[in-house]
């Protein structure tokens, strides 16, 4: 009885196992014109639309740190606090000075206004009169020079309440308390980062930029042209606000040829955070297309290459050109495909230019795949019993 079974199934496993495929036999696809919903991808980094490095303006130490990392803060909030008892001794000391002038201008007012009075009674002689009136003239002077000296103190006493310019988010504070800062410390106080909305920087190869300009006649109709694009976050997920392309940079850099377009992302529920990155998908529709899988192509020194089969059944290494927008899966053929034309889909690695093939159907082809499959899990079967009928382990 075990003999027959083994026999059995060794010979429904056939003699070598494996797929048999007969000889020269390829799956093969015929081009066909279609409109296909398609999208690229591009790194992209993620910025506040205004992220602010926050500088102390004087040196001194920080005396108060009045916010925390990732604290929202409103415009002209006070953020930190540095020693300011020298500049508050310097605003008394000009507030004196101002009151000093003050009284000076007071006396030299009365004195000139009872000159006048004299003059016009032929009591003093006009020199008198002038002596005055540039006496009073001098203490204007002084006052006002008093003045701005208080000013100047009070300027620099302000240097020490730092304050936020603009709402936002604050970020890292490397600073504590009892640190020496200066404006021409390295690192800033801290970041405020305004995230109401994101800009979302990405680059596009300059051949895709100037096809598009070429298309729309200029840059900002160009960008204006450009559908709405998705942000696809770190996690895998898609970012539930669509984005539009607002912005793009008038120089291709050199290094990577590419030229940067910003696109600009609403953020109300404060997901996006400044320093993040992501990737831009930018969609677009490809109609009347001749569009094929980027599996059948192969690439040699930057040049795209498919086998194409002729009608005597026989394939020919065929240069191609494709767009350079692509979706990651698929290519859209501008040249050197026509509707109608035959390509090889599988097994492209073991053509040769010139060879003669037998064509077969994707069908057929994936019938083949699925038996060899079938058959391959049956032989294991089949040495399972085996082994466990002999008594193998």
């Amino acid at each position: 009885m075990l003999a027959a079974t083994v026999a059995l199934l060794v010979s429904c496993g056939g003699k070598g196992g494996g797929m048999k495929f007969g000889d020269d036999e390829y799956p093969v696809s015929t081009v066909e014109g279609k409109s296909a919903a398609m999208q690229t991808t591009y790194p992209a980094s993620i910025k506040g639309v205004q992220d602010v490095e926050i500088r102390p303006k004087t040196s001194g130490f920080l005396t108060q740190i009045c916010v925390k990392e990732g604290q929202n803060v409103g415009a002209g909030q006070l953020l930190f606090v540095i020693d300011n008892a020298t500049q508050q001794a310097a605003v008394r000391q000009a507030q004196a000075a101002v009151n000093t002038a003050q009284a000076q201008l007071n006396t030299a007012k009365l004195t000139y206004e009872s000159n006048q009075n004299l003059f016009e009674k032929n009591i003093i002689g006009q020199f008198e009169l002038t002596a005055s009136e540039n006496s009073y003239a001098t203490a204007q002077a002084a006052l006002a020079q008093a003045e701005a000296g208080l000013a100047t103190a009070k300027e620099a006493l302000s240097f020490c309440y730092v304050k936020s310019p603009a709402a936002g988010v604050v970020g890292s504070i490397p600073f504590k308390v009892g640190a020496l800062v200066s404006a021409s410390s390295p690192q800033p106080l801290t970041t405020v980062a305004n995230i109401s909305s994101m800009e979302v920087y990405f680059s596009l190869p300059e051949a895709v930029v100037l096809g598009m300009m070429k298309d729309a006649g200029n840059m900002t109709a160009a960008l204006q042209q450009l559908p709405d694009v998705k942000l696809l976050l770190k996690d895998g997920s898609i970012y539930n606000h669509p984005g539009k392309v607002t912005k793009a940079s008038g120089v291709v850099e050199a290094a990577t040829g590419t030229v940067q377009l910003i696109a600009r992302f609403e953020n109300p529920e404060r997901l996006l955070q400044s320093g993040a990155s992501g990737s831009i998908i930018v969609p677009f529709e490809a109609e009347n297309a001749i569009i094929i899988p980027q599996s059948v192509v192969s690439e040699v020194q930057d040049k795209k290459f498919i086998y194409v089969v002729n009608k005597d059944n026989k394939v020919a290494y065929t240069e191609i050109t494709v767009d350079p927008q692509n979706d990651g899966n698929n290519y859209i053929v501008t040249s050197g495909l026509q509707v109608g034309d035959r390509y090889v889909t599988h097994g492209i690695t073991k053509l040769t230019d010139g060879q003669e093939i037998v064509p077969i159907t994707e069908e057929e082809y994936n019938k083949k795949i699925s038996d060899a499959a079938q058959l391959g899990a049956e032989q294991g079967s089949a040495k399972g019993f085996i082994d466990a009928m002999s008594g193998k382990k």
